[in-house]
């Protein structure tokens, strides 16, 4: 952490949750305690995958609010690219304005989906679908907030952390504590930059909040999405009590093996590639491919 974030840390932010049961995501409105200034944090769009159809209840939802409490949005960021739900970042864009931010290895997970989707010439893998590309140690701003992005890979080449005031937006990158941690089993992860990834995570103030993007209420709890640093530190399932490394290369590749691929996979990397946009065939009509046998 840079000296300039770590001032920050007396700032709370106001930070608003908002749960998609169809992908047990969570995304957040984080307010600037000082001006109406905000960011969107994780925006999900619905997809009937079976039907083909798209919907926007989720995104809806988040400008109904920021509409009623005359929040300016400065920020949609994108943790990372999602694997289990579509970005909403481009349809809540066009009603409230704000740049699209998502880390600089974006460029990778580009470069991996644009071959496994056979995406042609006119796919750009530049990261230019976005308005900012997050690097490590980064600072920005959401109104009087100073922000810091950390690049964070494992589970995929372009996660990042984002801490705001005195909070941490870790999206996959952990889980509630009896949630554990992100699978590291996507092209371009890997269990041994996890580990590392959580121990920069860990190393923030025991105090800071950390909000998650998923949580599937493990033993039928009820969906939570904010911890601490100390209780990650203290009790995370598969790194608290000070974890070796190894222990979790060998756990997170074993546990890895036996997971599902999410159900939405084939469709979200192809739309979050691009920033939220749709891919469109020669017509203009929106189009989605299903690769076959490559994941």
């Amino acid at each position: 952490m840079s000296q300039q974030s770590t001032a920050q840390m007396d700032k709370k932010p106001d930070v608003k949750a908002f749960f998609d049961a169809s992908s047990n995501t969570i995304s957040y409105v984080v307010k600037d305690p000082d001006s109406t200034s905000c960011a969107i944090i994780d925006p999900v769009m619905e997809f009937d995958y079976a039907a083909g159809r798209l919907s926007y209840v989720s995104a809806d939802a988040i400008i109904a609010d920021i509409q009623k409490r005359a929040l300016s949005v400065e920020w949609l960021i994108e943790t990372h690219v999602h694997a289990d739900h579509l970005s909403a970042a481009p349809y809540i864009q066009r009603e409230l304005g704000g740049k699209v931010g998502i880390g600089e290895h974006v460029l990778t997970v580009q470069n991996t989906f644009g071959k496994i989707f056979n995406e042609g010439t006119e796919f750009a893998r530049d990261g230019s679908q976005f308005d900012k590309l997050f690097k490590d140690n980064d600072i920005y701003s959401i109104g009087s907030l100073n922000c810091q992005a950390l690049h964070t890979p494992g589970h995929t080449p372009a996660c990042m952390v984002h801490v705001i005031g005195d909070a941490a937006f870790a999206g996959d990158t952990l889980f509630m504590p009896d949630g554990g941690s992100a699978r590291a089993d996507f092209p371009g992860g890997d269990a041994g930059q996890l580990y590392d990834s959580i121990s920069r995570v860990l190393s923030l103030p025991p105090e800071t909040r950390l909000f998650v993007c998923h949580d599937y209420g493990p033993g039928g709890r009820a969906i939570a999405w904010e911890t601490t640093i100390g209780a990650q530190r203290e009790a995370n399932i598969h790194v608290g009590g000070n974890v070796s490394r190894q222990r979790f290369i060998e756990m997170r590749e074993t546990r890895d093996a036996e997971l599902a691929m999410p159900k939405l996979i084939i469709p979200s990397l192809q739309v979050n590639i691009r920033a939220g946009e749709i891919p469109q065939d020669d017509d203009g009509a929106m189009v989605l491919k299903v690769p076959v046998n490559k994941l």
